[in-house]
């Protein structure tokens, strides 16, 4: 039953949603009746000013999930590990206010046919209520209203998508460039400025060590880290019939040992670190951080367990002594100060090269430029755009800065993780004009939905700015 979401007719009918909602890698499970109406006044946080219901917010857990699985099937447990719930989970929120502040609707009508539509609800070509029923039950997890009230959503939002992106459009010209990213091949010469190479020569007294950490101890503050008491089970029938019982004076340890559980502890550990015990988990560390001191969470499901969290202790942010973090301190200075020293270098060099080439072009000699300043110089094998260079990095910027030079000339300064750079172009193999002339067709229409897709995401960006008043 999992194959048949993979097929293609399947991915094509969702594509424009999952464009826009990629699923959590955990789910958090409702606690039935008994904890219903505190969930319905519980707030898991504020958008655009107001607070979000974790009713709410677990409804839209639950949509993306199902998205997840109509479009990784079978793969979903493996792929479900590499994706993002905190930022996503919320954009779904954001769109349905979105949608419905712009009055976009979906039709009874719409979304039956939407559902009789996707394969996998379908036998020997037609729709197939036990099918579909079943389907739901034991791979979707949801109640046929559920997903159907989701459905709908989906279609508004595919509305929203079609109606902002209607009159995006590519050029010839923007058709050749982006294929010309993909296939055209090129090589370079370049000048490199490197911090490592001048890091050895720093070394900072007691006193600019001190003086550094006072106007930089923003840099060295630690974030908050919790310890977490939790139990672990196997069975979601348990974990919802145990935290039925529990509450802020509950004794953790005897309920979890009348279900069978033992309560563990976890330490202390940092916002964004790993989990004691659970591994790493930025959604479960993002909930902890919104409970109160005694609080639990509501169960979580991640991977095949079930989890119960309740917050220990917390410790809130803070800049350590500068006598326990001294070595940090002198690390980040040197690497500072290493960096001025390389993008000095490489900016008088420029400056060097500039007068040079207003008298003769071809007396620009790397190598020598390279001695003078104490630069290094080197060359690479032919690439392509998005590819990796060895020793530097991403080609991307260095493709862009190179395809439009002439024969001859050099770059402006470039700046890299690795270091400051200014290249000249050395070999550049064109693309393949006949090859290009029969794949342009297809190329433009998939340029086209990527056009369409990041002028979408920039607009739910903006969304989620205002949502979250930045």
């Amino acid at each position: 039953m999992l194959k048949a979401l993979r097929n293609k007719k399947t991915a094509k009918k969702i594509w424009i949603v999952l464009a826009i909602i990629i699923v959590p890698p955990f789910v958090l499970w409702g606690l039935g009746g008994a904890l219903r109406s505190q969930e319905e006044s519980a707030s898991a946080g504020r958008l655009f000013g107001r607070n979000i219901s974790v009713l709410d917010y677990q409804d839209a857990l639950e949509a993306v999930k199902n998205q997840a699985i109509m479009l990784y099937g079978e793969n979903f447990s493996q792929e479900s590990k590499y994706l993002d719930l905190a930022g996503e989970a919320w954009n779904r929120l954001i769109l349905l206010r979105e949608v419905k502040k712009r009055k976009i609707k979906a039709s009874d009508k719409e979304v039956v046919n939407m559902v009789r539509q996707y394969p996998f609800f379908q036998r020997n070509g037609k729709f197939d209520n036990r099918l579909y029923a079943e389907t739901l039950r034991y791979i979707f997890r949801t109640q046929p209203r559920a997903f159907e009230e989701q459905t709908r959503q989906n279609i508004m939002f595919s509305k929203l998508y079609n109606r902002l992106t209607l009159n995006i459009k590519v050029s010839d010209e923007e058709i050749r460039q982006e294929y010309a990213k993909l296939n055209e091949e090129i090589s370079l010469n370049y000048l490199a400025s490197l911090p490592a190479e001048f890091q050895k020569d720093i070394s900072p007294t007691e006193e600019q060590l001190k003086d550094y950490f006072n106007k930089n101890s923003f840099e060295f503050k630690q974030p908050p880290s919790f310890d977490v008491e939790y139990v672990t089970m196997d069975s979601e029938d348990k974990v919802k019939t145990m935290a039925s019982r529990l509450n802020k004076k509950a004794d953790f340890s005897r309920i979890a040992k009348e279900s069978g559980a033992e309560v563990k502890v976890t330490g202390l550990f940092s916002q964004g670190g790993a989990i004691p015990g659970i591994g790493w988990s930025p959604q479960i560390a993002d909930l902890v951080s919104k409970l109160k001191t005694g609080q639990f969470t509501a169960p979580i499901r991640l991977d095949k367990n079930y989890y119960i969290l309740r917050l220990k202790d917390k410790k809130e942010a803070y800049i350590p002594d500068f006598e326990k973090i001294k070595d940090k301190v002198r690390q980040s200075l040197v690497k500072n100060e290493a960096a001025k020293i390389a993008k000095q270098k490489i900016e008088e060099c420029f400056k060097n090269m500039e007068e040079l080439s207003k008298k003769n072009p071809k007396e620009i000699g790397l190598a020598n430029l390279a001695a003078t300043f104490q630069l290094k110089s080197g060359s690479t094998d032919l690439f392509k755009y998005g590819s990796y260079i060895e020793g530097i990095g991403g080609s991307d910027s260095f493709w862009l800065a190179a395809n439009g030079l002439k024969e001859g000339a050099f770059s402006n300064i470039i700046q890299m993780p690795s270091g400051f750079y200014i290249i000249k172009l050395k070999n550049k193999v064109p693309i393949d004009e006949k090859k290009f002339e029969s794949q342009k067709s297809e190329f433009a229409k998939n340029l086209l939905i990527r056009k369409k897709e990041e002028s979408f995401s920039k607009f739910v960006e903006e969304l989620r700015k205002k949502a979250f008043g930045l």
